[in-house]
């Protein structure tokens, strides 16, 4: 993963080498990339949950996983998968609904686990590559984030001036600043939990989560009944 010193740093040689990407048109990138990440969804909830239900670390596993899957969806819409999504709308509603289908069994795994607060031995029942299971596929299962990269990727590059050292860059860019992001997300959260004793509301939080995961794959079903 690309630490943001080492993404400036990159942008900085390729400014100066090729002059291919200008250090203003990568901070518009990364400026909305970072709009993107903070928007309120299925990602944060997931993140949320790890955070809040286990520890800060199971949270930064699942961002971690988050940004991996991020990452690849955007080097595969720089290779073209939008194109393909888009010639095969089956692909697409399949991962679509797949989707909303884990959502769906997240909430109500979240609503039908009995829980009366955390102590130690319950913040540590669900494993690390558990979190990263669930923020990879969080990701994964989301082929929209395949056409906004590439509707996103457009605007900033062309076609003809594409080349591996853009497309690193461009890729180590986004999944840095969503891993960062709920890497935050994380910590913050994880924090709050520990100031404010959250545990001993650990079943109002459990209908909030669980309902919250249930309203998400409702509204991806509604979207693509309407759309």
């Amino acid at each position: 993963m690309l630490s943001y010193s080492e993404v400036v740093r990159l942008a900085a040689i390729l400014i100066m080498q090729d002059n291919v990407v200008e250090l203003t048109t990568w901070l518009s990138l990364a400026t909305i990339c970072a709009i993107g990440a903070m928007s309120p969804g299925p990602s944060l909830a997931v993140v949320l949950r790890h955070s809040l239900y286990n520890s800060a670390g199971h949270g930064i596993a699942a961002s971690v996983a988050h940004g991996v899957g991020v990452g690849i969806y955007a080097a595969l819409s720089i290779a073209g998968l939008a194109s393909l999504i888009t010639h095969f709308p089956i692909v697409f509603q399949t991962l679509v609904y797949a989707g909303a289908a884990y959502l769906a069994y997240m909430g109500y795994k979240i609503l039908t686990s009995k829980s009366s607060g955390l102590d130690v031995a319950q913040a540590n029942a669900t494993s690390y590559k558990q979190a990263a299971q669930d923020g990879f596929a969080i990701a994964f299962l989301n082929p929209k984030l395949a056409i906004f990269f590439i509707a996103l990727f457009s605007q900033f590059i062309q076609p003809e001036a594409m080349t591996l050292t853009v497309a690193i860059l461009m890729c180590g860019t986004v999944l840095a600043i969503d891993t960062l992001w709920y890497f935050f997300v994380s910590v913050a959260s994880a924090k709050a939990r520990e100031k404010f004793d959250l545990t001993k509301k650990q079943a109002v939080i459990d209908k909030l989560l669980g309902t919250a995961f249930l309203l998400l794959a409702a509204r991806v079903l509604y979207q693509q009944l309407i759309g």
